[in-house]
């Protein structure tokens, strides 16, 4: 009977620090419209490489991907993997002494698609300097031409070497960073890269609106002039990476001592 209390006492024991550790992370905040469904999700309730009904890759490193970036993308287990009800993105320095990386861009082109609707990624962001991670859609056909002309949606993008500061953007032919024109807003957050959280676009024929955490955090109207202000009535896809070094994420270089970073996302869900 004694051992059989001291065993017990012991599983109270670690039950009840386990619920203290699990206290501290805050479930994250979702803000879904009202009057709007379920039309497409991944909960990575399963084990192995991503859902190939639902993603596919950006592969390889072509021209640095229009931004310097150094990492060659692959499909690659070490690189991107579903277990444990999330999906980690992982960035690899692949050889401890040079600046060499691989890491994984996965997207839902050609499988998933949308022109409107609320669309929610949960995710613990990595960290790192000369990392940048980005969760980020992309129009399915150039409709309108070549970037920036048909468009571009950045629910999230972080710099390594400003840790904790979300971005969020879009970009046109009207609007684009290359003119200093774009829509944007940043700001810190807590806990970026330890804890979850939710990042979300509420896109209409009148606005975009970026929420984060549940809360709105920027927006911007439909000015209703032409396609050159708001190319956004032609269906997008969902981006999300790790990329390394960059015109953007290089800018104060990358830590010789990172070896590895990590994306994780526990959720994607869309509804309209």
């Amino acid at each position: 009977m004694k051992k059989f209390s001291k065993y017990f006492l012991g599983i109270s024991v670690f039950a009840a620090a386990f619920c203290l550790f699990a206290c501290k992370q805050p479930a994250p905040k979702s803000a879904v419209p009202e009057g709007m469904s379920l039309v497409w999700a991944d909960e990575f309730d399963y084990d192995g490489a991503p859902d190939d009904s639902k993603w596919d890759y950006s592969l390889g490193n072509i021209n640095g991907w229009g931004n310097a970036e150094i990492q060659k993308y692959t499909k690659n287990k070490e690189n991107v993997y579903v277990s444990n009800g999330v999906m980690t993105i992982t960035a690899l320095r692949t050889d401890p002494k040079s600046n060499a990386w691989t890491s994984a861009r996965v997207k839902t082109q050609y499988k998933a698609s949308w022109d409107h609707g609320y669309i929610e990624i949960c995710a613990k962001l990595p960290q790192g300097v000369g990392t940048w991670p980005a969760i980020w859609m992309l129009p399915n056909a150039e409709k309108y031409g070549g970037w920036p002309r048909s468009g571009e949606i950045d629910i999230m993008e972080m710099v390594g070497f400003d840790q904790d500061v979300i971005h969020t953007s879009m970009h046109t032919l009207a609007f684009n960073h290359k003119n200093n024109t774009q829509k944007t807003k940043h700001e810190k957050f807590k806990n970026t890269t330890t804890q979850f959280h939710t990042y979300a676009i509420d896109w209409t024929d009148d606005y975009i609106k970026w929420i984060i955490d549940g809360e709105v955090f920027y927006e911007v109207e439909n000015p209703h002039q032409s396609w050159q202000e708001w190319p956004f009535d032609i269906p997008f896809y969902l981006i999300m990476n790790i990329a390394i070094d960059g015109t953007w994420g290089g800018q104060q270089g990358v830590d010789p001592k990172l070896q590895k970073a990590q994306m994780v996302v526990d959720y994607v869900r869309v509804y309209q």
